[in-house]
């Protein structure tokens, strides 16, 4: 837990020492550099965001006990749904950096030819909240997000349906076990996926294996989104080797959270951001 927690302090200090902050300067890319610099640089608010943010007050002052099924560690628990709300959900800014991105992907400007919803995979619900922000930013998307634990599921369930969003489909259960069938059915019809975000066990062999399991479906303009680059040691080390896939051409390095780009016309380079 300590070599834990100072590879994870060391590593972003860094990140911040050694990160750029230019704005999307020095990306050649056109595609790249408006993605940079207009959407992940981008402060201002969607319309959606002030009530997904009520329920994440609400959820810490919730004074709820839910059971929880670890298939990471292995170790089931009680805890307060206040003490998830505050450890273990993303947090707003970053939740609100990937609705903006969703929000660009959405558009025809990042596909002139796309003239279909954008189908998305969450890996690790939680209590719901970043689902919301995946969600909310167009009711035609297909979200279907992951969790293991059925009450901290119902959980988010009630709170997507205070927020009124319905195109969400939670599948509960072990991912390791969950997964490979959701894969196997897309695979069967000849499906692709276009936006994943990675958030449940954060080991590097498991983020490996999801990764393995993800690769084949991804089209061309697919992005992945990796959460806790620097949770550990061999999760940063995942982060690294799966930037260096054949598949991936380029990945931006955010210090909480890594993105990973198939694109074929990208050089292939590495970019490290500060935001």
């Amino acid at each position: 837990m300590i070599k834990r927690l100072w590879f994870r302090i060391m590593s972003m200090i860094w990140h911040r020492l050694s990160a750029w902050n230019t704005g999307g300067e020095g990306i050649h890319s056109p595609r790249l550099f408006y993605l940079v610099r207009h959407i992940l640089y981008d402060t201002n608010r969607l319309y959606a965001w002030e009530d997904i943010e009520r329920r994440r007050e609400a959820m810490l002052r919730a004074p709820k006990l839910v059971h929880i099924e670890d298939y990471g560690t292995g170790i089931n628990r009680e805890e307060l749904v206040s003490h998830i709300a505050k450890k273990s959900v993303m947090r707003a800014s970053d939740a609100q950096r990937l609705s903006r991105v969703l929000n660009y992907m959405s558009g025809t400007e990042y596909v002139p030819e796309r003239r279909r919803p954008l189908r998305i995979v969450e890996l690790g619900t939680s209590l719901g909240l970043t689902t919301a922000y995946l969600a909310s930013v167009n009711s035609a998307n297909e979200v279907v997000t992951f969790e293991g634990s059925a009450e901290v599921g119902m959980m988010a369930e009630l709170n997507w349906q205070k927020l009124g969003l319905q195109r969400i489909r939670l599948i509960r259960g072990n991912i390791d076990e969950t997964l490979p069938k959701y894969i196997a059915q897309l695979s069967k019809q000849g499906e692709t996926i276009d936006f994943v975000l990675m958030d449940a066990n954060h080991t590097g062999e498991a983020t490996l294996r999801y990764w393995d399991m993800l690769r084949p479906l991804l089209n061309d303009d697919s992005m992945v989104v990796l959460d806790d680059i620097r949770y550990s040691r061999d999760m940063y080390m995942a982060w690294k080797q799966i930037g260096q896939d054949d598949r991936v051409t380029s990945t931006l390095d955010l210090g909480q959270m890594g993105v990973v780009l198939v694109y074929p016309p990208l050089i292939k380079r590495h970019y490290r951001l500060r935001m």
